[in-house]
């Protein structure tokens, strides 16, 4: 059955024209291949996204080759530039501007009914930028990973990712891979860790005077302060992840089953006005606290001068 199927399906076969190999050396099949230089046009350069943290550097660049290009340079610039906007990638940002627009109507009722007075946890959170980054799950197990993650509690996020990269532990190496990630992530999504860009910053550089303060953590560590933008790891955490099982083949046809665990860390980073914010606060509480005294200083009534016996 099958050999009289592949000899009518091979019938079929034999009126199709066959096709022409051409040999690579042919004069013609140069001639098709190769393709006309005056017929192709320069292939549009794409560029940055209108509010750009790069956008400085982009520019500069562009200067620098134009300038290089009208000295007679080989590399030239594409006059014509194709500028990505917003609109033309709200597909993927904003797929239901509808819903966008529903929930913005629902926040402006919701706060209208406060009478547009926020709170305090809404006016912490409205002017200090926060970035929470759980790592994947790594192959070690809780005890020894918690002691890495008091390790940079507390810490600059630079100065945690040296003490992960000089750490004899085995998982200092991810936990310093996710540290890098967890900053450029903040740097890109929450514009975490850009500088100062007030009047009195710009002044002081102008004069050449950095302003720095001494400030001191929850733990009663004191640290300077040049940058109220840069990252500290506020808080790390580990989680319990699954177990992996991996057989363990013993004598006499034994089999024993290990369980080998999976952890994860998580770091919340925060900008060093949180910890400014946070220290004057304390400092306030302090100085408002009363003085303890062991008797009262207050007039004695309702009591008699004597005993009544």
């Amino acid at each position: 059955m099958m050999t009289l199927r592949r000899l009518a399906g091979s019938g079929r076969n034999r009126d199709k024209p066959k096709r022409k190999i051409l040999d690579p050396l042919d004069p013609e099949f140069l001639k098709s291949g190769k393709p006309d230089a005056a017929s192709q046009k320069p292939p549009k350069q794409g560029s940055l996204a209108e509010g750009s943290i790069i956008d400085e550097e982009y520019i500069a660049e562009k200067k620098s080759r134009e300038e290089r290009g009208s000295d007679g340079g080989s590399e030239d610039m594409p006059s014509s530039r194709v500028r990505r906007s917003r609109r033309f990638l709200g597909a993927a940002l904003d797929p239901l501007p509808s819903n966008t627009e529903r929930w913005k109507r629902k926040m402006v009722i919701k706060l209208a009914r406060k009478r547009f007075k926020w709170n305090k946890t809404e006016i912490i959170k409205r002017r200090e930028r926060e970035h929470l980054a759980r790592s994947h799950f790594m192959k070690t197990s809780i005890k020894k990973l918690f002691p890495l993650a008091r390790q940079i509690a507390g810490k600059p996020i630079e100065e945690a990712i040296v003490q992960m990269r000089f750490s004899k532990k085995k998982a200092a190496a991810e936990v310093k891979k996710h540290l890098e990630y967890a900053r450029d992530e903040a740097i890109v999504k929450r514009g975490m860790g850009l500088g100062e860009e007030d009047a009195e910053k710009r002044e002081g550089k102008a004069e050449g005077k950095a302003k720095a303060q001494v400030v001191e953590d929850k733990d009663g560590i004191k640290r300077w302060v040049r940058d109220r933008t840069n990252m500290f790891v506020d808080q790390a955490w580990v989680g319990r992840g699954s177990y992996t099982k991996e057989p363990s083949f013993r004598a006499r046809g034994r089999v024993d089953i290990l369980r080998h665990p999976t952890t994860s860390i998580s770091v919340l980073l925060k900008e060093e006005a949180t910890r400014i914010r946070l220290a004057a606060e304390r400092e306030e509480k302090r100085q408002n606290r009363r003085v303890w005294v062991p008797l009262p200083d207050r007039p004695v009534t309702a009591q008699r001068q004597y005993p009544l016996w």
